[in-house]
């Protein structure tokens, strides 16, 4: 097989990044010494049985997707056991990533150096050949505008691994993954997640305790036709996995897909808690920024503006964080969100793009956008449709940064976002079938593309903007499918409930607007504090 290579990455280059990976203290990593309950993995190997259990425990930590703790724990066994050839295709493996963004170069280095080594030692077994084979398919002749072929080639080869050792529960769980990683955005039949599901759930009843069997699962099924089918897997992942934060996470992604606020909301305090206990490269954790984002969306859909305020100033005390895409979204996501949920149009302008300063976003081009909407929204509904131009110009060079860096479904995000302000800016200066007609083709493009893996869903829908758009324009009627249509995609939204009560109410379809207030009032309970919580009340009085 032809040996993977980085272009302009010398050998020696590599090999420097794989010793540094080994060279950190010699006392256990904290993942070690801690010994929490991660999940139960058996996964054997040939190598030396005095590290098989932290092998053991390292895999289940990969399929956590704790990539630090699992990267910690496989070089410890690397550095206990040299000739262990698998502890370096898990090195290999915890570099992937295949839910998040494409590795960065120091991350390909360390894999690929990794599987050289593997390869170099030459496991005993075929099945751990084949394990090293399949990583490789990976990283052979990676770079960024290959990232998705190469995230194919690796499915690909895992399909072969599973199809060979059909009894390998890791096998399996790692050929699941692939398939939800490689699932096109515009199939709204969900045909690779319902294969990825069927395979996690006839391993379920091999290893009821195996952690993949949870998380890819949860991953799977996390969209609007299928989420349903992962509640109950979701209600019981932290009880294999109580101290784990992505594991006290990921049950919110089915959460939030069927607007189950209240739960949203607890598990992610405990996940944010786990992780501020659990820093990772000593920077605060990418899954503490993760959990408060989805934190932030539910208090959002309740209407609880003082607890969204405090999670904000959470966020913003936290020490440095973690390098890495999932840190840069929570981040810009939960800047943007606050204003625009809370219609502060003059506080969504107003946001700095870059904050904080230290933060290099210059690699995440399109979380940097993410706020640069915002901005841009926030400018044409206070007024000011030459910032909102302005902004849409930017969202134009974010955009193309974030193609050039190979992340074509965030383009076409960014675009759906740069779309969105222009159909604003058009309206702000009274150009209103132009800015209908361009909010539509932002709304169908968002429609053709599932959310990513790592987030709660849009900022603003661009289904749920052109519903408020119609409204603005005194089109009540075609409002409220707008809203609807919004809803269908993403459960419970605030400001989608709110939007077709009003907008039914004009049409004077007031048993609609009642079914929508009542919604509304329902998930906000006692907790929501919005001015359009009290005249949803008074509403529903006068019926």
């Amino acid at each position: 097989m032809k040996t993977p290579i980085i272009s302009g990455t010398s050998f020696l280059s590599l090999s420097l990044t794989l010793a540094l990976a080994l060279s950190v203290a010699t006392s256990p990593p904290a993942a070690v010494a801690e010994q929490q309950d991660i999940g139960s993995v058996s996964f054997s190997t040939s190598c030396s049985r005095s590290v098989q259990a932290d092998f053991n425990r390292a895999v289940a930590l990969l399929h956590h997707m704790m990539y630090v703790q699992s990267h910690e724990l496989f070089a410890d066994i690397a550095r206990r056991d040299p000739d262990c050839a698998m502890a370096y295709w898990g090195i290999a493996m915890t570099a992937l990533h295949p839910l998040w963004a494409p590795p960065p170069a120091e991350a390909l280095a360390r894999g690929q150096e990794a599987l050289r080594k593997a390869r170099e030692i030459s496991p005993e077994t075929a099945r751990e050949k084949a394990y090293i084979e399949a990583a490789s398919a990976f990283y052979q002749d990676w770079d960024k505008t290959r990232h998705r072929k190469n995230l194919e080639a690796w499915s690909a080869a895992q399909q072969q691994l599973y199809e060979r050792f059909p009894d390998d529960v890791d096998a399996g769980a790692l050929y699941a993954l692939s398939l939800v990683a490689t699932a096109p955005k515009e199939d709204k039949d969900y045909t690779h997640q319902k294969a990825a599901g069927k395979i996690l759930e006839r391993l379920r009843g091999k290893a009821p305790r195996h952690p993949a069997m949870y998380h890819y699962l949860i991953h799977a099924y996390d969209n609007p036709a299928l989420a349903g089918r992962a509640l109950e897997v979701a209600r019981e992942y932290d009880k294999i996995a109580p101290e784990v934060p992505h594991a006290l996470h990921m049950p919110s992604h089915i959460f939030v897909r069927q607007g189950i606020w209240p739960d949203t909301i607890d598990w992610n305090k405990r996940s944010a808690a786990a992780a501020r206990r659990q820093p990772a490269e000593g920077k605060t954790s990418l899954h503490y920024y993760h959990a408060l984002d989805y934190l932030l969306y539910a208090y959002l859909q309740q209407g609880r503006k003082k607890e969204a305020k405090a999670t904000i100033a959470e966020l913003q005390a936290a020490a440095e964080a973690q390098d890495e895409f999932a840190s840069a979204y929570g981040i810009a996501a939960s800047r943007a969100r606050y204003p625009l949920e809370n219609r502060d149009w003059r506080g969504a302008a107003a946001l700095d793009p870059r904050v904080p300063g230290s933060f290099p976003w210059d690699k995440y081009p399109w979380t940097e956008a993410v706020v640069e909407f915002a901005r841009g929204i926030g400018a044409a509904r206070s007024g000011d449709s030459a910032a909102a131009v302005r902004s849409a110009g930017r969202l134009g060079e974010l955009q193309e940064q974030t193609a050039a860096a190979g992340e074509q479904y965030w383009a076409r995000q960014v675009k759906v976002q740069q779309l969105a302000v222009q159909a604003w800016a058009e309206l702000s200066a009274g150009d209103q079938q132009q800015a209908r007609a361009l909010m539509r083709e932002a709304a169908d493009m968002e429609d053709s593309m599932d959310k990513h893996p790592v987030t709660p869903g849009p900022v603003l829908p661009a289904r749920e903007l052109l519903g408020d758009m119609l409204l603005a324009s005194n089109k009540p009627r075609e409002a409220v499918e707008a809203y609807r249509a919004a809803l269908e995609v993403n459960a419970g939204r605030f400001n989608s409930l709110y939007g077709a009560a009003r907008a039914a109410a004009e049409i004077g379809d007031n048993r609609a607007a009642s079914k929508f207030y009542q919604e509304l009032l329902d998930q906000a309970g006692e907790y929501g504090s919005r001015e359009e919580i009290a005249r949803a009340r008074k509403f529903m009085e006068q019926q």
